[in-house]
């Protein structure tokens, strides 16, 4: 795949025009006696939901998103599944714009083995014993870098501001990754700013942008371009880390000065589910220790039960970074909340990226 940022404003374009397409025929699409489940391309594997498909064989039908903003349009313009998969810091815009319905945690089996740090979150309380997202996985957002094409870099995000590597870097499309990591290094709060401070989180993005190869949510294409030394370094999230590993690929994920940006997705239940019944029997088989263990093996990803940490070897857990309990981890990360700022941060970002 070529990098070229010349293309972007074709590919939003093209975006667009495939949302609505997707809007419009899911009305047609979507099967009654099926559940309907909005995710992150690969966390639709059957691997993650062995119980459910034992007892619903073909029960559930997904539908993939780029990012949280892609999903949350999608929804906020008719598209509607029953179970959808944003992070955290999105959960209380999809609630303002009332998509969503409670979740009953005493329907909810394996609640008390999620880690109290993830299931006390203050946006996800609906009170009663009920909330409005269930955390499923957790990972961390940093650079992943070719340590044969970058000899020891000095261990923060500037490295991807360096001239020197201009054109062989790339960086993620989304308002909760870049901008975020752009405030870190010029000094501000990300979550909570003012028009000033805004002003100079642009500045900074305006002299990255002539260094990228790409802005992208496309891993995939990200760890190819990696493998092939097409790129030197990129904003990546751990399974891409882990990925490139396995393939005997030198690289490191860095764990910067600054902090990692950590994050916490989870599973929400639109308003006007179909399938409520089928969608806890879903989110249930999703917290079992095996589906966790998996996702911790399979991507290098956290999950949200300590039961599934349990069931991993911790020399294996030490390869992957991660350690038994997230809190100690968040004692030297960024915790990605909700930004107070986000529509104009957004609309900035598109400003920026499109050269202005």
């Amino acid at each position: 795949m070529a990098f070229d940022l010349k293309s972007i404003t074709g590919n939003k374009a093209r975006a667009g025009l495939a949302a609505l397409a997707l809007v419009l025929s899911s009305t047609v699409a979507f099967a009654g006696d099926k559940l309907q489940y909005f995710t992150w391309s690969g966390y639709e594997l059957p691997d993650f939901n062995k119980s459910f498909l034992a007892a619903h064989p073909d029960g559930v039908e997904a539908s993939i998103f780029g990012d949280d903003d892609d999903a949350f349009t999608k929804v906020k313009a008719g598209f509607r599944p029953d179970v959808a998969h944003p992070c955290y810091d999105k959960v209380a815009r999809w609630n303002k714009e009332g998509l969503l319905q409670p979740i009953d945690t005493k329907r909810i089996k394996n609640w008390d083995s999620i880690f109290p740090v993830f299931k006390n979150l203050p946006d996800l309380q609906a009170g009663d014993g009920k909330v409005w997202m269930v955390p499923w996985d957790w990972g961390n957002t940093s650079i992943l870098y070719r340590t044969d094409l970058v000899k020891d870099p000095e261990a923060s995000w500037n490295l991807l501001w360096d001239k020197q590597y201009a054109g062989r870097m790339a960086t993620i499309d989304a308002v909760h990754d870049t901008p975020v990591v752009a405030a870190l290094l010029a000094g501000v709060n990300p979550f909570d700013m003012t028009p000033e401070q805004m002003d100079k989180v642009a500045e900074k993005l305006r002299e990255q942008r002539p260094l990228l190869s790409n802005y992208t949510t496309d891993m995939t294409s990200v760890e190819q371009a990696l493998a092939s030394g097409q790129l030197v370094a990129a904003m990546t999230w751990n399974a891409s880390a882990t990925s490139l590993k396995k393939q005997g690929v030198p690289v490191e994920f860095m764990k910067p000065k600054e902090g990692m940006l950590t994050w916490s997705c989870g599973f929400v239940m639109l308003k006007d589910a179909k399938n409520v019944d089928l969608a806890y029997d879903f989110i249930n088989s999703r917290l079992e220790t095996d589906s966790g263990k998996y996702l911790i093996q399979a991507y290098g990803y956290g999950s949200s039960t300590s039961s599934a940490f349990a069931a991993v070897p911790k020399e294996e857990l030490d390869k992957l970074q991660l350690p038994s309990d997230p809190e100690v981890m968040l004692k030297t990360t960024i915790f990605t909340g909700p930004m107070k700022q986000n529509d104009d941060l957004a609309k900035m970002f598109e400003k920026v990226k499109a050269g202005g």
